[in-house]
């Protein structure tokens, strides 16, 4: 008679913490203020997975709803054709920083500047504005920084990060009297 006892206090414990603690869902990855124009983002890049245009956008918006895992995964199954994209090269570069990958984000960062090259020598090359272009400098220039103190991870710390950025972003004032 005691086992059984025993047994079944066990049991509505059990049971009473099961009540308390009410039903476990889970959490969405993307906020959902964020979900509706990921929605048709993803609608649009699922239709034409060989628009880069689409692919690109699409990584951006995971970016910016700060999930670069899936940015990364993204342009990770996209086709040849749209992984070669310089925008879309350019936004997998960013996504990598976000998820604490420096050394591998300045590679990719490297191989968008070298193929945008000949814009600098003055000859156009398609998907190369001077806007992603000056991005691209930028962003080098701070991965560069960050991987000559030894940051991987930016996120995770945020004070060499800063004296990343501020050596990067340094600039020489020249003043005449």
């Amino acid at each position: 008679m005691g086992l059984r006892t025993y047994g079944a206090a066990v049991l509505a414990v059990v049971a009473a913490l099961l009540l308390m603690a009410g039903p476990q869902r889970e959490k969405a990855l993307l906020a959902t203020r964020a979900l509706e124009p990921i929605r048709a983002l993803e609608a649009k890049a699922a239709s034409g997975p060989d628009d880069a245009e689409a692919a690109r956008a699409l990584a951006q918006a995971y970016v910016d709803a700060r999930q670069p895992g899936l940015a990364v995964a993204l342009v990770g199954v996209a086709p040849l054709a749209v992984r070669g994209d310089l925008r879309v090269r350019h936004v997998y570069a960013r996504a990598l920083m976000d998820q604490g990958r420096s050394e591998e984000a300045l590679a990719a960062e490297a191989g968008v500047l070298a193929a945008c090259r000949p814009l600098v020598e003055g000859r156009s090359i398609a998907g190369c504005d001077a806007l992603l272009l000056a991005s691209a400098l930028r962003r080098t220039d701070v991965l560069r920084a960050l991987v000559s103190l030894g940051v991987e991870d930016a996120q995770a710390h945020p004070e060499e990060t800063l004296v990343a950025y501020q050596n990067a972003t340094r600039e020489a004032r020249v003043m005449v009297q």
